[in-house]
């Protein structure tokens, strides 16, 4: 909780963030999901980089992955999609265990789910096509910032969903309006990359 709570104000301690991981690395096997996800959030938050904790993390997370919440699942993949740590094998597994589940997650961790994947290059059209369906049933939870990480996730990893593509145009003007202007060029960059 304490890299947490300094993640959280946006406080970044070096120090304590080395310390903490070597804590974690030695007792990482008493950690529950909530508590391995929000590590890993909080060393993401503050760009604390520390590649031997998050491959450690991937290890003790492969095994439990049908324990995490739909939210800490996709903090997860966020973190590691933030500080750019590729670890193939969690996200393989973490597309196996979210496929089934993705109606429990919400706007936001549908969001983050498919930007981290494409920010980090792991392809799963599988988890691409079922997202995709899900947008388009529930497109009015979304606001404009998980659109455009959205469409920007698609057209980074190259995948094709001409129906999700039509519908996201055809978004009124006044809710164009919520788009900031990185959300804009964004948007305008995906539609011209697919």
């Amino acid at each position: 909780n304490t890299v947490w709570a300094y993640a959280r104000v946006g406080h970044s301690s070096p120090e304590l963030f080395d310390k903490v991981a070597m804590i974690v690395l030695l007792r990482r096997h008493e950690f529950n999901s909530q508590e391995i996800a929000n590590i890993i959030w909080a060393y993401a938050t503050v760009g604390h980089s520390s590649p031997q904790l998050f491959d450690k993390v991937a290890e003790v997370a492969l095994p439990r992955l049908r324990e995490f919440t739909s939210q800490e699942i996709a903090n997860m993949v966020w973190a590691y999609a933030t500080v750019r740590h590729s670890s193939p094998e969690l996200f393989g597994k973490v597309a196996e265990i979210a496929l089934p589940r993705l109606d429990e997650f919400n706007s936001q961790a549908l969001a983050n789910t498919v930007w981290a994947y494409a920010r980090v290059g792991h392809s799963s059209p599988e988890l691409f096509d079922k997202v995709a369906m899900i947008v388009l049933l529930r497109r009015h939870e979304f606001n404009s910032q998980e659109i455009a990480n959205i469409i920007w996730a698609y057209a980074t990893v190259g995948h094709s969903s001409p129906q999700l593509f039509d519908t996201i145009k055809s978004i009124p003007l006044p809710r164009l309006r919520e788009f900031n202007s990185q959300a804009i060029a964004n948007a305008v960059w995906a539609y011209a990359t697919v």
